[in-house]
């Protein structure tokens, strides 16, 4: 009788110390868990900060690079013509009488991310574009930033012209506008039109994605609206062209930078309330499964008194 005792006692001593091990291994993964949680939010608010400070800088950057834009678009306005079907604000180029065959596009990312949707919609409005052409028109890719080459590369391999990389890791400056423009002027396709996509700062949390319209030296030339400008020949034509594209880039990768920092800024806050909702719940498991276990071994400790 008193070893049938024994035996009943040393099974629920055993079965108790199975569940109190469950009930710790629980208690281990949940403060894991939260450990790591709290890690997370402490670097994404520091990317927040962060970022608050590049959005500081690239906004005063930005009032002094519309001036480049605004001067470079208002050109193109006054021999073409308003188009804004595809996207609200766009500026679209107007068609000679014979449209042209060869068609650029240059997408304005960068090469970093956890920025919202900013470079998403770029590659989307891409695709749009290149899903939509006509079959005898043909167009090239330039890349400005990993982003969205990663996006493209897999669906329009052929089409990449060139990528341009280590952009967002430093302020855009006109230096690298040049160069980007100089790259494609020496690319060696002779493109009729095109666009530039991208990311127009409106507020800390809006942005628009946006067109620019690009033409070549012919498809100036061949447009009778440039009989408007009074001793404009070849040369000086030709050299504006190639600088008015500088200009262009440029304000575009102003723009695509401002909005890409206010992005982040939202997409780091966001993330960082999350991360504290997320605390607060594991918080209250941790608390909850905690006192369960205890409770429990206050009543293995009762019961075994009570059996011996």
């Amino acid at each position: 009788m008193l070893s049938q005792s024994v035996n009943r006692v040393s099974l629920a001593a055993a079965s108790a110390i199975l569940e109190q091990q469950r009930g710790m291994a629980t208690l281990k993964d949940i403060s894991i868990r939260l450990k790591s949680v709290k890690n997370i939010q402490k670097i994404t608010k520091s990317m927040k900060m962060v970022a608050a400070a590049k959005y500081a800088k690239a906004e005063r950057d930005l009032k002094g690079a519309r001036a480049y834009g605004v001067g470079a678009q208002t050109f193109y306005d006054n021999i073409g013509s308003s188009d804004t079907s595809a996207t609200e604000g766009a500026t679209a180029a107007a068609s000679p009488k014979e449209g042209g065959k060869k068609h650029l596009l240059v997408l304005m990312t960068s090469d970093r991310g956890l920025c919202g949707a900013v470079h998403s919609s770029i590659a989307k409005e891409a695709k749009n574009i290149l899903k939509n052409k006509p079959d005898d028109i043909e167009y090239k890719i330039v890349c400005i930033g990993d982003k969205s080459k990663a996006a493209l590369q897999r669906f329009y391999p052929k089409d990449l012209l060139f990528t341009a990389n280590d952009i967002g890791r430093q302020p855009p400056t006109f230096e690298d506008a040049s160069i980007a423009a100089n790259e494609i002027l020496n690319s060696g396709y002779e493109y009729d039109e095109g666009y530039i996509i991208y990311n127009k700062f409106k507020t800390v949390v809006s942005y628009q994605t946006t067109k620019l319209p690009l033409m070549s030296l012919e498809h100036i030339k061949s447009n009778d609206k440039l009989l408007l400008y009074d001793s404009v020949d070849d040369g000086l034509l030709q050299s504006y062209t190639e600088y008015s594209l500088a200009q262009l880039i440029y304000y575009a990768m102003k723009e695509s930078a401002t909005s890409e920092q206010s992005s982040r800024m939202t997409a780091m806050d966001g993330a960082s309330k999350n991360a504290g909702e997320m605390i607060d719940k594991l918080t209250l498991q941790f608390n909850r499964t905690r006192q369960a276990v205890i409770t429990r071994e206050l009543i293995e400790i009762i019961s075994g008194a009570a059996c011996v």
